[in-house]
């Protein structure tokens, strides 16, 4: 291959590449202004115009598309409105998923009316199901005797079989329905579904939907985008408001509406409402009168109105309600009145709701994470109440669907009763106990600035990266806590004689394994088995309607056993008060004595104090539990620990003041002179550098510089970091992270900051300009050699993608070449002939080699023109094995050609013949006849 290539084949590849360049450019950006600008911006005018409440803005709506007025905030808005859209399709297919995989309610499935006399659907899953109210196996009618092994008995079970019993007599009825209606020739009404859809494209890719592909059939995918986000406004949002709007009007609760600041919303909220009691109505006349196809579509949508509802509340109201009721039952720690947060919520009522939702959510999800660390301590059963989040067969969507409205609003009044009970317990009434004892404690500091010399921004940043990653991932808070679970429930146990409720019975285990195999036997007789053909519809029902919570396990129950439990929960009571006395108090008095020797007399906030305590108490309670658990190997041991520990944290020392001190620093104190001082101090104007600052700037900077490097391509710094971290703190290598990590780093920022300064103040003032222009260099010269360096780096990856470009079209021409049977454009060096003397020929070994191979495929020409069975003048083509065959026998005549070379020909041509021949050689493969000069 040439060396180098001509002139006019780079320009043509740097033709084409520009070419090819421009071309995806433009179909990208008319991508993007699809999508990111047309859809958008349609969804939103389309939106405003429906909303509008006037004619006119209907007949005015091509003109507003075409508008060049709010741009920017309408394609904004209408990527929120596209989005719930898109969210709102995705919730419809997937709830289609679950009701066809999970099966529909059989109220749905058979013609039966919607309600029964309770006012609740009728076949609808009894009381019994995997949530709040888990059912035990049925009991014997004498009550058990003191002392003998018993299950749970939360509820009684004659309602349970009298239930079951209508359903069986419901479902007669309705059989009978379907087997009149059968044979009066309506079997195609009773076969259709409304929920079998036809599939859009399996094969659709995000692709090809998007247009990332480089087809233009994204532009059909953009109408009807645009199509159904039209529907979705109409269905979803414009329908239901103007429902409940009607409605409201009607009422006369315009007023109250509008003085929630969320109208909006509460009168969409009231639509859904209306609608849904519209549907039940229609769906019941649909069932008497028989109309089986209007009768499944309109059940189908009252269960995705449902469902809808359901999701509101469980996701919306009940952590909006929690969050405000811990506002309210904190109001005396923050010194705060209700009037306050009035006040608070008529400046910003979007971000106040937003934020007391926010932190209703982290407490349920505290809560149930509680929840779930309880029960694996006690007892399976024990929490027969709560509902299992780890139970397998627990699907929150599918009880949506099967169970009834009362069901679900019984589980809500429950729960915010549980929840708010909590509260108060944890939260208002340990507060009034502070407040009498120690008057002066409260309320906490939460003010958001401050006049101390550290500012809340590096507090926060060290609360941020240093304190809190500590506490969650070396903290063993989890193991700390479920310690501390299990030592209360041993003592409470044995307390009040309640170990085999509240653990179980070691010794029992075989025993209690024996009876869940009995229990589970006993259930799987009690539910009928579906049979093949009723699919995961039959098995959901049956694991509905089963009795007993997972996992049951018996307990030996004692003498005066209600009288236990109600100490019990008192002995609960009493240990979650103190525990919250505690974790209000102890780490926030901590943390302010040890602020008041670094901030003095001044206030900060008690967020800082708190995890400043926080993480004291932590490392006490570490130390403590280690030298608990070296107590046992005794003094010597002790010793040996206690000195291979001192050892390691004066390791530790000098690592963290390297890498968490001064390269922090040094960082900061670089992006202080390159970004910020340039950005926000002007030229006559002298700089103010805050060491503090920058060294918690430094600590963010160096935390991402680090995330970057080690989700970035393998080089030095990568390798580094990955082999400190493997090794760990108990591991640590002093020599190795200061010579390999250490003192490059430093070195590098060293560097940064000096050679600028020393140019700025060393060379130029010799140069001899004048005091403005080295004010002007002094203070610019840092952006700009990151400028220039930026430059260089650019410039560097210009050079390297023409060095992969030239390489690419001079490959590209090979392999073309090839791959169309073509002469390579490839020559061998050729050694011009020079004649010293008159008996030199001019000879050299170079030029042999050429000439002896040129004579060899001439050799081989005439070899196929011999042998080859096609007409005169065809591509005489031969078998590969012939070829082969005769070409080893005359390379194998010169003893200069190596046998390993022959084989990589010949392997090479053979992969072209295969390929392309069907195994037979022609000339064209290996002969490139000699050009004539005319």
């Amino acid at each position: 291959m040439p060396s180098r290539l001509p002139i006019q084949d780079i320009f043509a590849g740097l033709v084409t590449s520009i070419g090819t360049a421009i071309r995806y450019w433009f179909h990208y950006t008319l991508v993007a202004f699809a999508w990111l600008g047309v859809v958008p911006l349609t969804a939103c005018r389309i939106y405003k115009c429906l909303f509008t409440g006037s004619v006119s803005s209907l007949l005015t709506l091509p003109l507003d598309m075409l508008s060049t007025e709010n741009l920017l905030a309408d394609c904004l808005q209408g990527c929120f409105v596209v989005t719930c859209t898109l969210c709102a399709f995705i919730s419809l297919v997937w709830l289609r998923e679950q009701i066809v995989h999970g099966g529909a309610p059989i109220w749905l499935e058979h013609a039966a009316p919607p309600f029964n006399a309770a006012g609740h659907h009728q076949n609808e899953a009894p009381a019994g199901g995997n949530g709040a109210e888990n059912v035990a196996p049925e009991q014997p009618a004498n009550p058990p005797a003191e002392n003998a092994v018993v299950g749970e008995n939360p509820e009684a079970q004659d309602d349970q079989a009298e239930e079951e019993e209508e359903d069986n007599e419901e479902e007669d009825d309705a059989g009978v329905e379907d087997a009149a209606d059968a044979n009066n020739g309506a079997q195609d009404d009773m076969n259709w579904n409304a929920l079998e859809w036809d599939r859009a494209a399996e094969e659709l890719t995000w692709e090809r939907m998007l247009g990332l592909d480089g087809s233009l059939v994204f532009l059909e995918h953009v109408f009807w985008v645009v199509s159904l986000n039209t529907l979705f406004i109409l269905v979803f949002a414009f329908c239901p408001y103007h429902i409940g709007h009607f409605s409201l009007v009607g009422l006369g609760f315009e007023e109250h509406v509008q003085a929630s600041h969320f109208e909006g919303l509460i009168t969409t909220i009231v639509g859904y409402i209306l609608l849904a009691i519209t549907l039940i109505i229609c769906h019941g006349l649909a069932t008497l009168v028989k109309f089986h196809r209007s009768r499944r579509l309109l059940g189908v949508c009252y269960i995705v109105v449902k469902v809808s509802l359901l999701v509101v509340v469980e996701i919306g109201v009940f952590p909006l309600i929690c969050g405000w009721w811990l506002d309210i039952c904190s109001l005396e720690m923050f010194d705060a009145t209700l009037k306050d947060r009035e006040l608070s919520f008529q400046s910003a009522p979007g971000t106040t709701m937003f934020l007391h939702w926010l932190v209703g959510m982290v407490y349920v999800f505290y809560f149930a994470s509680f929840i779930l660390l309880l029960r694996e301590v006690l007892r399976p059963g024990v929490l027969w109440f709560l509902r299992n989040l780890n139970d397998p067969d627990f699907n929150p969507v599918q009880e949506m669907i099967h169970l009834p409205i009362y069901r679900h609003l019984r589980r809500f009044i429950l729960s915010v009763i549980v929840f708010g009970s909590i509260v108060l317990l944890m939260l208002w009434l340990p507060i009034r106990i502070i407040k009498s004892l120690l008057p002066n404690f409260l309320p906490y500091n939460v003010m958001l600035y401050s006049d101390a010399p550290v500012s809340e921004l590096s507090l926060e940043l060290l609360l941020l990266q240093v304190v809190l990653p500590a506490l969650l991932e070396q903290g063993h808070t989890r193991q700390w806590l479920k310690g501390l679970v299990r030592a209360w429930t041993v003592t409470a146990g044995y307390l009040l004689d309640l170990h085999s409720y509240l653990l179980g019975d070691q010794e029992e285990s075989e025993n209690s394994a024996n009876q869940q195999v009995n229990n589970n036997q006993h259930a799987r007789n009690n539910n009928a088995i579906p049979v093949v053909g009723e699919g995961l519809h039959a098995a959901h029902q049956a694991i509905l309607q089963q009795g007993g919570p997972v996992g049951f396990q018996p307990y030996r129950r004692p003498l005066n056993f209600p009288l236990r439990i109600f100490l019990l929960i008192v002995f609960m009571c009493i240990t979650l008060l103190i525990a919250s006395l505690i974790c209000l108090t102890l780490p926030v008095f901590a943390g302010r004595w040890l602020m008041s020797f670094w901030t003095g007399t001044a206030k900060i906030h008690e967020l800082y104090t708190a995890a400043c305590g926080l993480y004291v108490c932590w490392l006490t309670i570490r130390a403590v539990t280690v030298l608990v658990a070296w107590m046992p190997q005794g003094r010597r041991v002790i010793f040996q620990k206690v000195k291979e520990w001192s050892l390691m944290i004066m390791k530790t020392l000098i690592v963290a003041v390297l890498l968490a001190g001064v390269v922090p620093l040094l960082l900061g104190l670089l992006f202080e002179l390159v970004i910020v001082a340039p950005l926000r101090v002007p030229l006559d104007q002298t700089p103010l550098f805050y060491p503090w600052q920058d060294w918690a700037l430094g600590v963010l900077h160096a935390k991402i510089i680090a995330a970057i490097t080690l989700m970035g391509p393998q080089w030095w710094l990568k390798t580094v970091i990955e082999q400190v971290y493997a090794n760990g703190i108990r591991n640590i290598d002093l020599h190795y992270i200061i010579r390999k990590l250490a003192a490059p780093v430093i070195s590098v920022l060293l560097l940064s900051l000096c050679v600028p300064y020393v140019i700025a103040s060393g060379v130029v003032p010799l140069l001899g300009v004048t005091a403005e222009m080295q004010n002007l260099v002094h203070r610019r010269i840092y952006p700009f050699l990151l400028m220039v360096v930026v430059l260089m780096g650019i410039l560097s990856f210009q050079v390297r993608q023409f060095k992969r470009l030239y390489e690419h079209i001079k490959n590209d021409k090979y392999f073309s070449a090839l791959s169309r049977g073509d002469p390579l454009p490839v020559k061998d060096r050729v050694e011009m002939p020079v004649a010293t003397q008159k008996i030199d020929t001019g000879l050299t070994q170079g030029l042999l080699k050429v000439l002896h191979k040129q004579s060899l495929n001439t050799a081989m020409k005439h070899v196929c023109e011999i042998l080859t069975q096609d007409p005169e003048g065809g591509p005489a083509r031969i078998p590969f094995e012939t070829f082969s065959f005769v070409y080893r026998y005359l390379a194998g005549l010169d003893p200069d050609i190596m046998e390993m070379d022959v084989e990589s020909y010949l392997m090479g041509l053979k992969e072209s013949v295969d390929s392309r021949k069907n195994g037979m050689i022609g000339l064209s493969d290996f002969y490139v006849p000699k050009k004539k000069l005319s």
